[in-house]
């Protein structure tokens, strides 16, 4: 499996730290990934016969980018370059977020599909934008399109809803999808912080950016519900299809009220009746998405099996690249039944 990654911070770095030993194994299947092309934002480092996964990773400890390799760099090189120049079956993308228009990741996306390369991405930006768009790309040219990291880092939530509820009718979701969010709230809650202060902490501990807004104006718990609408639901919904309120004018007072009477307040993503929606919501302690700190959690509304919770760390760099092995041994399987 030759395989080009573009987008080189925690998660591509992790993705390579993972498969550095030579095979990965996902549920029992074990997987050999070839790394022929790394690009980050300095440019590209490319080797048909094979990159080197722990020398790449030195490189751009050393030197900044990976196109600082005396040999096989290529500074400057692009990554819709790099999808035209080199051969490969998968591109895993894995540049940062940007939800205004998805680019660079939805060029990557649409340039891979394009050239038949089978895609993993845990890039919301183009999916919260163009899914149902991609996944038609993907579809006509014969390729898998493949992002559970998107939703969940490593945690299956995606998963659960599309596979493990196969033969049930999603009647709706309800989930708390930012960890950033639900830590502040959280610390709100137990410690007695005002946001500002709470916000602060998450800051320093790294669980939330310099600019906090996407994920304090709810905008993350969007393009997650919108994947998770599109993928499980079958949706047809693009980022704009959302109300979205995020927790910038949530009081300590209101938190306390809420503590009183039992109830957590929480940032809630739901799509109910083609409803799409973000905003914070009372939830009952004994409610099983009521989760504290970081951790993500999902109930599906199924007929007939009711109410399914998935709880989980919902970001990190080693969690999502899990997911990146989990989409490449699905891609493995599925070319595998083609070819018996």
């Amino acid at each position: 499996m030759r395989v080009v990654v573009i987008g080189f911070g925690s998660v591509g770095q992790a993705f390579l730290r993972m498969i550095s030993e030579g095979g990965v194994s996902s549920s029992g299947l074990w997987i050999h990934p070839r790394v022929v092309a790394v690009a980050d934002s300095g440019g590209a480092v490319v080797d048909e016969k094979g990159l080197n996964p722990r020398e790449v990773l030195e490189v751009k400890r050393r030197g900044g980018s990976v196109a600082a390799d005396p040999v096989h760099g290529r500074p400057g090189l692009t990554g819709l370059e790099l999808l035209r120049d080199v051969e490969a079956e998968v591109l895993v993308e894995v540049t940062p977020t940007n939800i205004r228009d998805g680019e660079p990741g939805l060029s990557h996306v649409r340039e891979a599909l394009r050239r038949r390369f089978h895609v993993v991405t845990t890039n919301k930006g183009p999916l919260a934008l163009a899914l149902p768009a991609l996944m038609e790309l993907a579809e006509y040219n014969g390729v898998q399109l493949r992002f559970s990291g998107t939703v969940g880092g490593g945690t299956p939530i995606l998963d659960l809803g599309r596979e493990g509820l196969f033969g049930n009718r999603i009647e709706g979701v309800r989930g708390i999808l930012n960890g950033t969010t639900n830590y502040i709230l959280t610390r709100m809650a137990e410690a007695g912080l005002p946001l500002d202060e709470a916000l602060r902490e998450a800051q320093a501990l790294g669980y939330a950016e310099a600019d906090p807004s996407y994920d304090l104006e709810g905008l993350d718990s969007a393009c997650k519900l919108v994947i998770i609408a599109n993928w499980v639901m079958r949706m047809e919904s693009s980022l704009g299809d959302v109300k979205v309120e995020g927790i910038s004018d949530v009081t300590l007072d209101q938190v306390r009220r809420a503590e009183a009477e039992g109830m957590r307040v929480k940032l809630v993503a739901s799509a109910v009746e083609g409803r799409l929606e973000v905003k914070p919501e009372l939830v009952s302690r004994r409610d099983p998405m009521c989760v504290d700190g970081t951790l993500n959690a999902v109930t599906y509304r199924a007929e007939p099996a009711g109410e399914v919770t998935v709880i989980g760390r919902g970001a990190g760099g080693s969690e999502t690249a899990s997911a990146i092995i989990r989409d490449l041994a699905k891609i493995r399987m599925e070319a595998a039944k083609l070819i018996a």
